[in-house]
């Protein structure tokens, strides 16, 4: 069973899966040029995400032409990674401020809070 996928279908997902690949290609030559980490986080980052809206809304167009309605399960992914990123990214800078402040770097932010006695 080979559905017939009208050609417009395909020019948009090959698109957007092209799309996909140069917002990554982007993202991994940020994390090659940019010098810090904290540099690192952000834009790369944005550029990753871009790339997965475009391959997810690649198989949405694919799945409802396919199926012949309106198909929105892929968009799920999109949901997990809205989710997940932010926690993920304030998590690891959170611990790589941590390394900063207790491996005596002097540009590092101070705590917001002072230390404890005792």
């Amino acid at each position: 069973m080979n559905p017939q996928v009208p050609l417009w279908v395909e020019a948009v997902v090959a698109v957007l899966l092209v799309l996909s690949g140069v917002f990554v290609l982007l993202s991994a030559l940020g994390f090659l040029r940019l010098p810090d980490f904290f540099l690192r986080m952000h834009p790369p980052a944005l550029a990753y995400t871009f790339g997965s809206w475009c391959v997810t809304l690649a198989a949405v167009v694919y799945l409802s032409a396919v199926e012949e309605r309106p198909t929105l399960h892929p968009l799920l992914i999109i949901v997990m990674l809205c989710i997940t990123v932010p926690v993920t990214t304030l998590l690891l800078a959170r611990a790589a401020l941590f390394r900063r402040r207790t491996s005596g770097v002097d540009d590092a932010p101070p705590s917001l809070t002072p230390p404890r006695d005792g």
